[in-house]
């Protein structure tokens, strides 16, 4: 993207509500590109621990009420029922754009405000406070603990978070708060949760996962 382009991009988002900047930003990150994948992962890293027969990958730039949880949730459920344990089925969620902040703790969610940023709230209409999708994503008016991050990933998922994304937000968070966008960065980055995989940039793992022979559902 040209400097130009970029500066004029920013500066059109900063005159809009964060929320709703957060999400337009979507559309700019999806037209980053890298001509080298080498260059921005690994040879072996995550992708080598995603070696189930059964293979999928959930992505999700936009968190649509906990619906891409429940996907992941049900392709689970859905190979058990047909006899097929966990340790044969590989679920991966891609965490960007609107779902970048679901990557994180709750103590970033509280020192932030990431619920009202987000325009994420409780069953009340109340912002989080929390991360929701840590321990009990909302999902049709109730909570569905089995759907969180943790206990999918106690049954083998893996969470993907992009960090362009994370450090193009933070910067977003910084300027709307008047924080230092670097010290915001690295608080954001030492507060990922530790079942949440960091990934230099998400359109290479999506391509790296398809490379791979991952089956793609878009959320």
């Amino acid at each position: 993207m040209h400097p130009s382009v970029q500066f004029s991009t920013a500066r059109r988002l900063a005159r809009l509500p964060l929320a709703l900047g957060l999400l337009l930003a979507v559309a700019a990150l999806a037209a980053w590109s890298t001509p080298d994948a080498a260059a921005v992962e690994p040879a072996s890293d995550w992708i080598d621990l995603v070696d189930a027969p059964n293979r999928m990958l959930f992505d999700a730039p936009s968190s649509n009420d906990g619906v891409p949880l429940v996907h992941a949730l049900n392709y689970l459920n859905s190979w058990n029922a047909a006899g097929v344990p966990d340790a044969d089925v590989d679920a991966v969620v891609s965490l960007y754009g609107a779902t970048t902040f679901h990557g994180l703790d709750d103590a970033m969610w509280e020192r932030y405000g990431l619920g009202e940023v987000m325009g994420e709230s409780d069953l009340s209409g109340t912002p989080f406070t929390t991360n929701p999708w840590r321990t009990a994503p909302h999902f049709d008016g109730a909570a569905l603990p089995p759907a969180s991050i943790e206990a999918l990933s106690g049954r083998g998922a893996t969470f993907l978070l992009c960090n362009n994304a994370l450090t193009y937000f933070a910067g977003k968070v910084a300027a709307a708060r008047g924080l230092d966008a670097d010290a915001v960065y690295a608080d954001m980055q030492a507060h990922i949760l530790p079942d949440v995989t960091l990934v230099p940039a998400m359109v290479v793992a999506l391509d790296r996962a398809q490379q791979a022979g991952i089956s793609y559902h878009r959320q």
